[in-house]
């Protein structure tokens, strides 16, 4: 199992910026890919970056351009820099760990974009 810490969230008015880390407790070389989901109040979780073993990313089309998700291996820890921020941005953001049919989820934190 991989315990997940997710931090920096907040509360910024909308077109700032937030930068989110996911503090991994072991090697994020051990798992296949990570990836950041978020979920808004009444709507379903939905996938807004991943980024694989080997660097490959992947952003949902409503983050394109804004975010940037990246790793540091040394650390144990992947990123998502949040720009241009939106009040539809609003939402419990959280880390996945996706490793051999499994995978781990932290606990979220609270982004919160104000008009």
């Amino acid at each position: 199992q991989v315990q997940l810490v997710e931090s920096g969230g907040g509360l910024v008015q909308a077109g700032g910026s937030l930068s989110l880390s996911c503090s991994a407790s072991r090697s994020i070389l051990s798992v296949n890919a990570m990836g950041w989901y978020r979920q808004a109040p009444g709507k379903e979780r939905e996938r807004v970056a991943t980024i694989t073993r080997t660097g490959g990313t992947n952003l949902a089309d409503s983050v394109k351009g804004r975010f940037t998700i990246y790793r540091d291996n040394a650390k144990n820890t992947v990123y998502l820099q949040m720009n241009s921020l939106k009040p539809e941005d609003t939402a419990v953001y959280y880390c996945k760990a996706d490793r051999e049919g499994m995978s781990d989820w932290g606990k979220g934190t609270l982004v919160t974009v104000s008009l």
